[in-house]
């Protein structure tokens, strides 16, 4: 329990019945496994946390020592039945959340003891396996409600019998049940400013006219269609999320509005003036046949018009990634001129052009990341294009260049991400205009690059020149550090971050010194049988050694400007020996230093993979032997030998000594004369 206190208060705790915590008028009894309300020592108890506790039932006379009582939680109970007086003394209840429980067992006596609370702003009966007319008895007294919350209930059919007495409704949660139908069920709620219905199974929304609505959620359901009325009248909307259904086309929108923010995220969305063949339906209408009871009305519209007829001109964010979009109609963007936040990622995007007439001066943000491009197109020259950009994305495409200029007017940007693309950075000046390359020399408010996976191959000259770019990512280019490293000479004072993750990096191919810089380099995925020496002099907090061919790290380590700088180090996935893991020892010494996926360290003894914090003992024997004195080992091990044959040469001569004596003697004997 979070609780907060003005100034000059003190905090006084004091024991309560149940083991509970009571803080001046807040009692916390959560999971306490209470089985019934406890006391109120102090009787001046304001807000009752009973969540996470085993209590069925609240009985008359349960709250009598609770007349100011405001707050009621009894979320994760098994609750099954409020006795119709049991809120008879606490008339001052605001806010009650009766989540997860089990209130469809008695929900007719339930109802008539929250009738008698006429101060409730605030119930929350969501987890309960409510169905509709249960809700519809359960909420038909209580006028003063200003905020419901029915989600994960049993509701399937929403009319205008449920809702009808919640006049001073502001807020409705209906998420996470199975409605797929809504027949005038939000007439009566005139006040009513937010309502999810996220995690449903609408198939459409013909007719919104809810013009008093702000913030409408109607995400994860089989939305196909999204028709608001033919009215002129202003709509208060600023938050409509249609992300995660099945829309077929762009939705239908009030004519005005103060949409500021539209998710379309996920869904089947194309536009259909141009299709990717060539051929146009431009000119098709489609006709909506509206049966409402006895009436039926004929709706048509054109949906291949391509013109939005809405007025967007406060919308602010636009999602339409993940949609099946080939290309924008003209003038779509045109209509939007506050627009800070564009993405149109995961789309069939083949082309995208950029032009002086589309009113993107606010745009901030920009994801095209995941189409096909193949051509970026801007017109350069004539006015401003994107001034206020500051994260451009065109990850994930097929672009071999990007229009010479196109940084030009951009003179905010920040962040930019052109990896997975076959592009190349412009080497010299004057060479943009010769080949396909992407020129960012100059940029000087570029602080973040990434390159991952497009080819490169040994930079050449200096394409980072003029920039002041703190991160750069050149993971996975096999070749890029093939050649002359020149073209690093631009970012040493600035540079902070480098990943070269999966770039055939060995032992000796870098030096790496000079980026004095540097606080977060990741080597991760390459070569390495030994630590570069040259990151000795560097002070990184961070640095990534994940997947390469290191049997060991240096002893002296935590001794180097590099051990005593770092606070973050990785380095599983190596195939350390165990029989040289003092420097592991050493690391565990280390004040400050984490590994975090020291668990996954292992190294290796024969055939065996090992934890190199628990090593058997058979195996640290096996090591002591091996990391012995060699000159010793061998004297040992050459000792009995030597002593042996020495034994064997004395036994064998005594045993032949008089043999061997007369032998000599006969063949060397000479006779003396007299």
């Amino acid at each position: 329990l979070a609780v907060g206190w003005g100034s000059g208060m003190d905090a006084a705790w004091a024991p309560s019945p149940g083991g509970c915590e009571l803080v001046q008028s807040i009692m916390d009894c959560t999971g306490r496994w209470l089985s019934s309300i406890p006391g109120n020592p102090r009787g001046d108890t304001e807000e009752l946390f009973l969540d996470d506790n085993t209590i069925q039932v609240l009985g008359n006379a349960s709250l009598l020592l609770y007349p100011q009582l405001w707050h009621l939680s009894l979320t994760r109970n098994r609750l099954e039945l409020i006795e119709p007086g049991a809120f008879l003394s606490s008339q001052g209840l605001e806010v009650l959340s009766l989540t997860d429980n089990l209130l469809f067992t008695n929900y007719s006596l339930t109802a008539a003891a929250l009738s008698a609370l006429p101060a409730l702003r605030t119930l929350d009966l969501a987890g309960n396996q409510l169905r509709e007319d249960m809700v519809s008895v359960l909420v038909s007294n209580l006028s003063s409600l200003e905020s419901l919350s029915v989600a994960r209930n049993i509701i399937m059919r929403l009319d205008s019998s449920i809702f009808t007495n919640l006049t001073q409704l502001l807020e409705l949660n209906l998420e996470k049940n199975y409605i797929f139908e809504i027949d005038n069920a939000f007439e009566g709620l005139q006040r009513l400013q937010r309502l999810n219905i996220a995690y449903n199974y609408l198939p459409c929304l013909v007719g919104f006219g809810m013009t008093q609505l702000r913030v409408l959620n109607v995400s994860n359901n089989a939305i196909e269609w999204f028709l608001a009325l033919e009215s002129d009248d202003l709509f208060e909307l600023e938050v409509l999320d249609l992300s995660h259904n099945r829309l077929l086309f762009f939705p239908v929108l009030p004519r005005q509005s103060k949409l500021h923010s539209l998710l379309l995220q996920d869904n089947r969305m194309s536009f259909y003036q141009r299709l990717p063949n060539g051929t146009s339906l431009a000119n098709v209408t489609v006709q909506f046949l509206i049966i409402d009871g006895n009436s039926t009305n004929i709706t048509t519209v054109r949906l291949w018009d391509e013109l939005c007829h809405s007025n967007l001109s406060s919308l602010r964010l636009l999602d339409m990634s993940q949609n099946q979009v080939w290309g924008l109609p003209d003038d779509f963007l045109a209509q939007m001129p506050s627009l800070t936040h564009l993405k149109l990622n995961q789309n069939c995007l083949e082309a995208f052009h950029l032009l002086d007439e589309d009113p993107l001066a606010m745009l901030t943000e920009l994801d095209l990341s995941q189409n096909q491009l193949v051509e970026l197109g801007v017109k350069v020259g004539v006015g401003d294009i994107l001034p206020n950009l500051q994260l451009f994305n065109l990850s994930t495409n097929r672009l071999q260049a990007l229009p010479p200029g196109i940084f030009t007017h951009t003179r905010k940007i920040t962040t930019l991400d052109l990896s997975r693309n076959r592009v190349h950075l412009c080497p010299q000046p004057g060479e943009a205009e010769s080949i396909p390359c992407v020129d960012i020399r100059g940029v000087e408010t570029l602080t973040h690059l990434s390159l991952a996976g497009c080819g490169l191959q040994g930079m050449d000259g200096r394409p980072f020149q003029g920039t002041s770019l703190m991160h750069l990512d050149l993971s996975d280019n096999c070749q890029v550090l093939s050649g002359d490293l020149g073209w690093l000479q631009d970012l040493v004072l600035t540079l902070q971050v480098l990943s070269l993750r999966n770039t055939s990096l060995s032992s000796t191919a870098a030096d790496l010194s000079a980026l004095s810089s540097l606080v977060r380099l990741d080597l991760s995925g390459n070569s390495l049988a030994e630590l570069p020496s040259s990151l000795g002099a560097l002070r990184l907090r961070s640095l990534d050694l994940r997947d390469n061919c290191l049997p060991m790290l240096p002893l002296g380590l935590a001794q180097v400007p590099l051990g005593r700088s770092l606070r973050e180090l990785y380095l599983s996935r190596n195939p350390y020996n165990c029989c040289t893991l003092g420097w592991w020892d050493a690391l565990q010494q280390v004040e400050g230093l984490r590994v975090p996926d020291g668990r996954e360290v292992t190294c290796r003894h024969g055939s065996r993979v090992l934890s190199p914090g628990a090593l058997p003992e058979p195996v640290l024997q096996s090591c002591r032997w091996q990391t012995a004195d060699m000159a010793l080992l061998y004297l040992v091990l050459a000792l009995p030998t030597c002593l042996t044959l020495l034994v064997a040469f004395v036994v064998v001569f005594l045993m032949l000594k008089e043999k061997l004596l007369k032998m000599v003697k006969n063949r060397c004997g000479v006779s003396s004369s007299y």
